[in-house]
């Protein structure tokens, strides 16, 4: 199942981020999650302190697209469901020791890395084509800190024209007047966390804004100015109804953003919400249940004027798309800023250390905060571009597929998995019911 996230950190970033492995057999799945930081520990060789890449990777730096993900890791609360590397304040004063961080001082610690990764990239040409920042809850910073931030960006590398940036918010932490500073800060796209539009869903999530307020955030912020908003929805929540689930569709579509992204529920170890569903007091989610739920999503999305661009992301026309997750799932360039944020260039991606008081050290001393990193071979670059652009809606060639996969894939035809005319074309193409079982379609053509 996908993984309920707000746009962007967990979900694309965290696909992009998927090893050479057998995806589990789910449907609608998205093993999304993309990120910042799942809270898995990954395996990996270690980071140089200097942060220096190898050749292979540096050499094609500038010809291809390259973004920056900044991952905020404060919350007020922590949601049931999540278990990404977020922090509450309780928190950081219990186990961050002498080397502390907060708030007021994050967005300089951001900069710095941001400065640290220009030092490491060298003098090339890098202009910024998207910026995401992500978390956690982004809007706990000041706008005047994210635009610091963004600021540091570009000076150091220098923002594309037009570039696409982005910031998730959940709704109780903006107003029309923060809204107004951030879109002055130079955002223009905002991705908000509205889930469910029922209260007893949002409560079983633990989330803690009140029906209707996302979608008057959306409303202040196209008043606003920003260019694009997206709004995030979750499926499946235990005692979540078809009506509850077709009333949370129409308050998104009416609010009128141009983006909206629908997850399922998934269940993750070590949350609330899974000790709640171990202990019996919630029935876990039913996969049946989630790919009838993804369908009405789609008919709903795609009647009032969406086109499902990735299996799990609606967009009212081309310009309305998440050009940077776009970047995730095509396999260009990104550095992630921030504890436990996760890099990838040419082929080599790597993960900071989580806590951010030891993320806040590191930075101090000048030194790489990335804790492991992997330098992916041939074949899993291979299989991730499988992995990813299947999920498109302009799918993947079949050249990327050796013959047991080609002929996979004319099975998956014949089964209505796969679209004849692209296949006929060079290209597979998930069908509706592929969408379903994405990844058991990547399994066999894999």
């Amino acid at each position: 199942m996908s993984q309920a996230r707000p746009e962007g950190t967990g979900r694309a970033e965290r696909l992009a981020q998927t090893r050479a492995q057998d995806p589990p057999d789910h449907p609608v799945t998205g093993m999304t999650h993309t990120g910042s930081m799942p809270s898995v520990a990954l395996d990996g060789e270690p980071v140089p302190k200097d942060g220096a890449l190898p050749d292979r990777a540096t050499a094609g730096v500038g010809q291809r697209p390259f973004g920056v993900y900044v991952h905020v890791p404060f919350c007020v609360t922590r949601c049931g469901y999540c278990d990404f590397n977020t922090y509450t304040a309780s928190e950081l004063r219990s186990r961050g020791g002498d080397a502390t961080v907060s708030r007021e001082t994050y967005a300089g610690l951001a900069a710095a890395e941001v400065r640290f990764a220009r030092r490491v990239l060298g003098t090339a040409d890098i202009p910024v084509s998207t910026v995401f920042v992500g978390g956690g809850t982004p809007t706990l910073l000041s706008p005047a800190d994210l635009g610091q931030i963004l600021a540091a960006i570009d000076a150091e590398f220098g923002l594309e024209p037009g570039a696409e940036v982005t910031t998730e918010a959940n709704p109780e932490t903006v107003d029309r007047d923060s809204l107004l500073r951030l879109r002055d800060a130079g955002f223009t796209r905002i991705s908000f966390g509205m889930q469910s539009s029922r209260q007893h869903v949002l409560r079983v999530l633990d989330r803690t804004h009140t029906p209707g307020r996302p979608e008057a955030c959306a409303a202040w912020a196209r008043d606003a100015g920003f260019e694009h908003v997206n709004l995030d929805l979750i499926y499946g929540t235990p005692g979540e109804s078809d009506a509850d689930w077709e009333d949370s569709l129409r308050a998104a579509i009416d609010a009128e953003p141009d983006h909206i992204s629908a997850y399922s529920l998934i269940v993750e170890d070590g949350t609330r919400l899974a000790a709640r569903v171990r202990r019996g007091e919630l029935d876990p989610p039913d996969d049946d249940t989630m790919a009838d739920r993804y369908l009405m999503a789609d008919d709903a999305l795609t009647a009032a004027g969406f086109h499902a661009y990735e299996v799990s992301n609606w967009a009212r026309g081309e310009t309305a798309r998440s050009r940077h997750n776009r970047l995730y799932w095509t396999g260009g360039d990104w550095w992630g800023v921030g504890p436990g944020a996760h890099s990838h260039i040419g082929g080599t991606r790597w993960w900071n250390i989580k806590h951010p008081a030891a993320y806040a050290a590191r930075i101090a001393d000048g030194i790489s905060p990335g804790q492991a990193r992997e330098v992916l071979s041939e074949a899993d670059r291979r299989f991730e571009r499988i992995l990813l652009e299947l999920r498109l809606a302009e799918g993947c060639p079949l050249e990327l597929l050796d013959g047991a996969g080609r002929r996979a894939a004319a099975r998956a035809v014949a089964d209505g998995l796969l679209e004849s005319g692209p296949h006929a074309d060079g290209r597979a193409v998930l069908t509706r019911r592929g969408r379903l079982l994405a990844d058991a379609v990547v399994r066999d053509l894999t």
